[in-house]
Protein backbone atom coordinates (compact mmCIF):
# COMPACT_ATOMS: atom_id res chain seq x y z
CA UNK A 1 0.00 0.00 0.00
CA UNK A 2 1.32 3.44 -0.90
CA UNK A 3 0.27 5.45 2.11
CA UNK A 4 -2.72 5.23 4.41
CA UNK A 5 -5.47 7.68 5.35
CA UNK A 6 -8.07 7.22 8.09
CA UNK A 7 -10.04 9.07 10.75
CA UNK A 8 -7.66 7.89 13.46
CA UNK A 9 -9.68 9.20 16.40
CA UNK A 10 -12.76 7.34 15.19
CA UNK A 11 -10.80 4.16 14.38
CA UNK A 12 -9.27 4.20 17.86
CA UNK A 13 -12.50 4.87 19.74
CA UNK A 14 -14.48 2.30 17.72
CA UNK A 15 -11.83 -0.42 18.09
CA UNK A 16 -12.93 -3.31 20.32
CA UNK A 17 -9.80 -5.46 19.89
CA UNK A 18 -6.84 -5.57 22.25
CA UNK A 19 -4.57 -4.98 19.24
CA UNK A 20 -5.35 -4.25 15.59
CA UNK A 21 -2.67 -3.31 13.07
CA UNK A 22 -4.05 -0.67 10.70
CA UNK A 23 -1.00 0.02 8.56
CA UNK A 24 2.47 -1.42 8.11
CA UNK A 25 5.11 0.38 6.08
CA UNK A 26 8.79 -0.38 5.68
CA UNK A 27 9.73 1.87 8.63
CA UNK A 28 6.56 2.55 10.64
CA UNK A 29 3.50 0.66 11.86
CA UNK A 30 0.17 2.08 13.09
CA UNK A 31 -1.75 0.03 15.66
CA UNK A 32 -4.96 0.72 17.64
CA UNK A 33 -5.45 -0.89 21.04
CA UNK A 34 -8.20 -1.18 23.64
CA UNK A 35 -7.38 -2.13 27.22
CA UNK A 36 -10.20 -3.44 29.36
CA UNK A 37 -10.68 -2.07 32.92
CA UNK A 38 -7.63 -2.97 35.01
CA UNK A 39 -5.79 -4.44 32.00
CA UNK A 40 -2.16 -3.75 31.10
CA UNK A 41 -0.22 -4.22 27.90
CA UNK A 42 2.45 -5.97 29.94
CA UNK A 43 5.95 -4.86 30.87
CA UNK A 44 8.22 -5.06 27.83
CA UNK A 45 11.36 -3.62 26.31
CA UNK A 46 11.93 -3.12 22.59
CA UNK A 47 15.64 -3.10 21.83
CA UNK A 48 15.28 -2.48 18.11
CA UNK A 49 12.74 0.28 17.80
CA UNK A 50 11.05 3.33 19.25
CA UNK A 51 7.34 3.58 20.11
CA UNK A 52 4.85 6.44 20.33
CA UNK A 53 1.53 6.10 22.21
CA UNK A 54 -1.44 8.51 22.26
CA UNK A 55 -4.49 8.04 24.48
CA UNK A 56 -7.80 8.86 22.78
CA UNK A 57 -10.16 7.75 25.55
CA UNK A 58 -9.86 6.71 29.19
CA UNK A 59 -7.35 7.04 31.99
CA UNK A 60 -4.40 5.04 33.19
CA UNK A 61 -0.67 5.29 33.54
CA UNK A 62 2.53 4.63 31.66
CA UNK A 63 5.41 2.98 33.44
CA UNK A 64 8.80 3.91 31.98
CA UNK A 65 11.85 2.30 33.58
CA UNK A 66 9.93 1.91 36.84
CA UNK A 67 8.49 5.44 37.02
CA UNK A 68 4.71 5.99 36.69
CA UNK A 69 3.23 8.77 34.57
CA UNK A 70 -0.53 9.48 34.60
CA UNK A 71 -2.37 9.22 31.28
CA UNK A 72 -5.70 10.66 30.15
CA UNK A 73 -7.33 11.68 26.88
CA UNK A 74 -4.76 13.47 24.74
CA UNK A 75 -1.72 12.14 26.62
CA UNK A 76 1.25 11.10 24.50
CA UNK A 77 4.15 8.85 25.45
CA UNK A 78 7.42 8.51 23.55
CA UNK A 79 9.28 5.31 24.38
CA UNK A 80 12.85 5.09 23.07
CA UNK A 81 14.40 1.72 22.28
CA UNK A 82 15.71 0.00 25.40
CA UNK A 83 13.23 1.53 27.89
CA UNK A 84 11.22 -0.98 29.95
CA UNK A 85 7.60 0.11 29.68
CA UNK A 86 3.97 -0.75 30.28
CA UNK A 87 0.65 0.99 29.66
CA UNK A 88 -2.04 0.26 32.27
CA UNK A 89 -5.76 1.00 32.33
CA UNK A 90 -6.30 2.17 35.91
CA UNK A 91 -10.09 2.34 35.58
CA UNK A 92 -12.40 -0.23 37.17
CA UNK A 93 -15.21 0.33 34.69
CA UNK A 94 -14.01 2.10 31.51
CA UNK A 95 -11.84 1.03 28.59
CA UNK A 96 -8.55 2.75 27.72
CA UNK A 97 -8.31 3.34 23.96
CA UNK A 98 -5.04 4.33 22.33
CA UNK A 99 -3.05 4.20 19.16
CA UNK A 100 0.62 3.49 18.84
CA UNK A 101 3.32 3.89 16.22
CA UNK A 102 6.25 1.49 16.09
CA UNK A 103 9.40 2.45 14.21
CA UNK A 104 10.28 0.02 12.68
CA UNK A 105 7.19 -2.26 12.68
CA UNK A 106 6.74 -4.68 15.59
CA UNK A 107 3.90 -6.99 14.51
CA UNK A 108 3.14 -8.93 11.33
CA UNK A 109 1.10 -6.91 8.84
CA UNK A 110 -2.64 -7.36 9.40
CA UNK A 111 -2.29 -8.65 12.98
CA UNK A 112 -5.52 -8.69 15.00
CA UNK A 113 -5.53 -9.91 18.62
CA UNK A 114 -9.06 -9.79 19.97
CA UNK A 115 -7.88 -10.20 23.58
CA UNK A 116 -4.72 -9.78 25.63
CA UNK A 117 -4.69 -13.55 26.16
CA UNK A 118 -4.69 -14.08 22.39
CA UNK A 119 -1.83 -11.59 22.04
CA UNK A 120 0.20 -13.32 24.77
CA UNK A 121 -0.32 -16.71 23.11
CA UNK A 122 0.90 -15.31 19.78
CA UNK A 123 4.14 -14.09 21.40
CA UNK A 124 4.80 -17.25 23.41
Amino acid sequence: MKGYVTDLERATIENEDFRRVLFTGPNTQLVVMTLQPGEAIGLETHDGHDQFVRVEQGEGFAELDGKRHPLSEGSAVVIPAGVAHDIVNASKDARLRLYTLYSPPEHPEGTVHRTRREAAAAHA
